[in-house]
């Protein structure tokens, strides 16, 4: 509970596999995956589903967001698909600390790469998840728009949120609690980070950019 744990390792290691499995999607061939003292897999199919309804949050490097909805249809498809009352106040605010406010009835088409991922992050915080789940959220932002979201990520790990962190750039693990570096499907590192560095440092010594 409450770690930042970033899982590392070149293409084709296992990252996103293990990353499938530790959620849910995919079912491991033998072993277990313990949440709140239960095996996951040991659950009905329901019971998974309220779990990663209520519990889990995900967040994708292709943002998977239906371009025919706004910004704040997208966020809401958790919220609508689990059939959940919601205020609108609360995630309009969810959207204002992640720099949407102004982006609410946008189509993904009009929105910058970053906009996109911070999106599908408020989409994966709108249920406020235990755990929050990301596949490569970095993989396709330049540098400003990555520490951007590297900021994002520690003040919700600061928060007490659980994430885990698939990634395949090292650079990320020295932003994380503990690492996890895979190499052919094997666990080779399995370490904590004693000197984690401050996102919000590094983006902030990162050149002016002109217009």
């Amino acid at each position: 509970k409450s770690e930042k744990v970033a899982i590392l390792g070149p293409s084709g290691c296992g990252k996103s596999t293990l990353l499938n499995i530790l959620s849910g999607i995919d079912k491991p061939d033998s072993g277990k995956v313990i949440y709140k003292g239960k095996n996951i897999f040991e659950l009905t199919d329901n019971e998974m589903s309220d779990i990663r309804i209520n519990n889990f949050g995900f967040i994708f490097q292709d943002f998977h967001l239906i371009p025919t909805l706004s910004v704040i249809d997208n966020i809401l498809i958790p919220l609508v698909g689990a059939g959940k009352e919601y205020q609108l106040d609360d995630v309009i605010n969810l959207c204002e600390r992640l720099g949407l406010e102004n982006r609410l009835y946008h189509l993904p088409h009009q929105l910058s790469g970053g906009e996109k991922q911070r999106v599908s992050i408020a989409r994966a915080l709108v249920n406020h998840p235990d755990v929050i789940f990301s596949d490569e959220a970095t993989g396709n932002l330049d540098t400003r728009t990555s520490f951007e979201i590297l900021v994002l990520f520690q003040k919700l790990h600061a928060e007490g949120r659980t994430i885990i962190f698939v990634t395949h750039n090292p650079e990320i693990a020295q932003y994380s609690s503990r690492n996890i570096v895979l190499r052919d499907g094997q666990v080779k590192e399995d370490s904590t980070n004693p000197d984690i560095l401050s996102a919000a440092e590094a983006l902030a010594a990162l050149p002016v950019q002109e217009e």
